[in-house]
């Protein structure tokens, strides 16, 4: 990938609709990173939802030398480059760029992008590709590193996976996930540009902008999450619209009820819905649900794509048989090579031989796994354990709510008593009886210990810049 990424970045086609800051989704993004693959260099794409404190963190965790960005972010980097000494150069897109910045020379985008000095660097295929840093929720954040074979054969996996066929077929992405992310850079632009496939970029989501885009581009692929489905759905300029060209609907971070997925199906006449799960430690995708699995084993994950090898672990690092409840592990050449300047945690991570997701599931017969709760997300409330997920998931399948989460809070009866947290669809309704119809609810399809104690309903959930709702926020903003 390092020899030919700068062959591939040209069919990358750009749709803005916001302001651009710290290289936000652009053609820009895609060609640095791929230079930085042909250059031997490491990438760290920033997360843009940090503050200047906790980016100028990263920035001298990591070591970096070297800091691309948008004209936007020249405030932000003001406020960055005097808290990290060791960054020296500046490099900027756009026409305008100052000659340096808080002391720090500026070199243009178009002139580093330009120079025809040959390079000539030789790259091995273990070599550290990118470094991304895990969201933190909890502690400091983890550099991940990530090699270029990782990336590679994610990116080959996830082309057979998703049906990205090389050739006059080949797929038609829009992206409106961040870049900075796993997600969107190695599981969704990656394998279609290595397939000689199309990606339009779209900055922030509106549903009739995106249609737009699906119907002007031909779009064949889409992903999204549920929460912008529903969007998409209940959008009015919906009606009418050529969508034949779409093949696949994926979404990811939180279940989609089965009515949702029937809609889908509907607007998206040729599509397939897949659900698809990972993490940035293990390449995504890591997981796929085939679609027949949605009539057939609907809450389940689906089975490990074929380039990684998933199994359950008990706490003594012995590996249980299908049926049998553990910690989901991984191995393959998807994991990471270990985490940036961090032993002790790598030892936590690689103890027994397999990397550890900190996810609690099963596998059945057919080894197709049945993810539970994270680790840190079980409930204990009465003696029982109580899957989040779970909840949730009979929580969201009431029309009358967009989004919900639920955690444990300290009680002194239960000892955590089941909270959920939802976001109505219609914001007018009286929070009280939408609590009582969502409990009558709970009661018709959950056992008692597990429906919620309490509900609150509120407007907007703390997210991170992917959309996966922070739980540990929640649960700190419930209990102040």
């Amino acid at each position: 990938m390092a020899a030919d990424g700068l062959r591939l970045h040209h069919r990358v086609r750009r749709a803005v609709r916001s302001p651009q800051r710290l290289l936000k989704n652009s053609w820009s993004f895609v060609a640095t990173f791929f230079g930085c693959a042909k250059a031997g260099l490491v990438a760290l794409p920033v997360n843009l939802m940090l503050s200047p404190e906790e980016v100028a963190w990263l920035l001298t965790d990591s070591g970096t030398r070297t800091v691309v960005a948008d004209p936007a972010s020249l405030s932000l980097l003001e406020a960055v480059l005097p808290l990290v000494p060791a960054l020296t150069t500046v490099v900027l897109t756009g026409d305008d760029a100052p000659a340096e910045l808080a002391g720090r020379s500026v070199l243009r985008w178009d002139d580093v992008a330009a120079d025809p000095t040959p390079l000539e660097v030789v790259v091995q295929d273990r070599d550290t590709l990118h470094c991304m840093y895990t969201s933190g929720t909890t502690a400091r954040p983890k550099g991940v590193l990530t090699s270029h074979l990782a990336v590679y054969v994610a990116a080959l996996s996830n082309a057979i996976q998703m049906g990205h066929p090389r050739g006059d077929e080949s797929s038609v992405l829009l992206n409106v996930l961040p870049l900075f992310h796993i997600t969107a850079l190695d599981t969704l632009v990656v394998p279609v540009l290595l397939t000689g496939g199309t990606v339009v970029l779209q900055q922030g989501f509106e549903p009739d902008g995106f249609l737009d885009l699906v119907e002007r581009h031909s779009v064949t692929h889409l992903v999204l999450l549920p929460m912008m489905y529903g969007a998409l759905l209940a959008s009015r300029g919906i009606v009418g619209r050529d969508l034949t060209s779409v093949r696949l609907c994926v979404y990811a971070m939180a279940p989609l009820p089965q009515e949702r997925i029937a809609q889908l199906a509907t607007t998206f006449p040729n599509a397939r819905v897949l659900l698809g799960s990972g993490q940035t430690e293990c390449v995504p995708g890591t997981v796929f649900q085939w679609p027949s699995h949605q009539e057939t084993k609907a809450a389940s994950w689906g089975p490990p794509t074929t380039t990684v090898d998933a199994r359950i672990m008990d706490p003594t690092g012995r590996l249980v048989p299908p049926g049998q409840t553990g910690e989901i592990v991984y191995r393959g050449p998807h994991v990471m090579s270990g985490y940036w300047n961090n032993p002790a945690a790598n030892s936590v991570a690689f103890a027994h031989g397999w990397l550890h997701s900190g996810d609690v599931g099963h596998l059945d017969a057919e080894g197709v796994v049945w993810f539970t709760d994270r680790v840190k997300d079980i409930i204990k409330t009465g003696g029982e354990n109580v899957s989040s997920v779970e909840v949730e998931r009979v929580l969201v399948s009431s029309p009358e709510i967009t989004e919900c989460a639920v955690v444990g809070l300290p009680d002194d009866r239960w000892g955590e008593a089941v909270t959920a947290v939802v976001v109505p669809a219609d914001p007018g309704v009286d929070p009280q009886a939408l609590t009582e119809r969502l409990l009558s609810h709970c009661r018709e399809h959950l056992a008692g210990f597990q429906v919620p104690k309490r509900i609150h309903v509120v407007t907007v959930m703390p997210k991170t810049a992917t959309g996966k709702i922070q739980k540990a926020d929640l649960r700190e903003q419930l209990q102040t």
